[in-house]
């Protein structure tokens, strides 16, 4: 892209795209709330963020592609195992997986406004750091995660810095272990280009989801976690795209 066509992007997001996408925040989430409220925190708490999401790509004029949701069925719950390239991973699969989920998040994220309290509302998955946290997580995601309802985690834990994947930490696979899901390792490309944890502005850009071959309970049987793990980062760090 051209320096002028990057300037010109670079005004349109700050004086268009952003404030439509803070208004439309501010609308889903109060749309979350009201809908958590009113009993329904499958319906309404994923199809308003489902929008939301496709919406914000839209006017931050981001194309997106999927390939092998055909893979997966829309009764079985899953958990989704992603690459965290950037704060669009987000707007992707929540947008474009095209499956009922819940996210499993860290409890600081509780305090973002509007937001926390909405997730807080539609019982997304929250973890720390105790052993006795995590076996709430547990006991939570047993509840939830049934009849298609699946549960997204980004195992490295957090956003990379170079665009790298980071090590794995065990909870996303032992959680798994405990409630008995197919695992579904999946690679999120151009991410880190459009708005990555060191950027201040959204870049132009284009976003892919690769979604892999779930992975069995029934497959990980008797196989030991961290073969597991070493597996399933090797399946989704072999689709990721060198950097442009």
């Amino acid at each position: 892209m051209s320096l002028i066509l990057r300037l010109l992007y670079t005004l349109y997001s700050i004086c268009i795209a952003t404030p439509l996408f803070v208004i439309a925040t501010i609308i889903t989430a109060f749309i979350v709330v009201i809908a958590a409220m009113l009993g329904d925190d499958k319906f309404i708490a994923y199809w308003a963020p489902h929008y939301w999401s496709r919406f914000t790509c839209f006017i931050y004029l981001i194309s997106v592609k999927v390939t092998g949701r055909e893979k997966l069925d829309k009764q079985q719950s899953y958990v989704f195992l992603a690459n965290h390239q950037g704060y669009f991973d987000i707007f992707l699969i929540y947008g474009y997986l095209d499956h009922n989920l819940k996210w499993m998040m860290k409890e600081y994220l509780k305090k973002i406004p509007f937001v926390g309290y909405a997730c807080q509302k539609s019982n997304q998955v929250f973890v720390g750091n105790s052993l006795a946290s995590i076996q709430e997580t547990v006991k939570s995601a047993q509840k939830t995660l049934r009849e298609g309802m699946s549960l997204v985690i980004f195992p490295e834990g957090t956003r990379t810095y170079d665009g790298k994947m980071q090590p794995f930490k065990k909870g996303a696979f032992t959680l798994a272990n405990e409630i008995g899901l197919p695992l579904v390792p999946m690679t999120i490309n151009g991410s880190f280009q459009v708005f990555n944890r060191k950027a201040k502005l959204v870049h132009f850009g284009k976003l892919s989801l690769t979604v892999h071959d779930p992975i069995t309970a029934e497959q990980r049987k008797g196989i030991p976690t961290k073969k597991i793990m070493e597996s399933a980062f090797e399946i989704i760090n072999n689709d990721l795209k060198p950097l442009q």
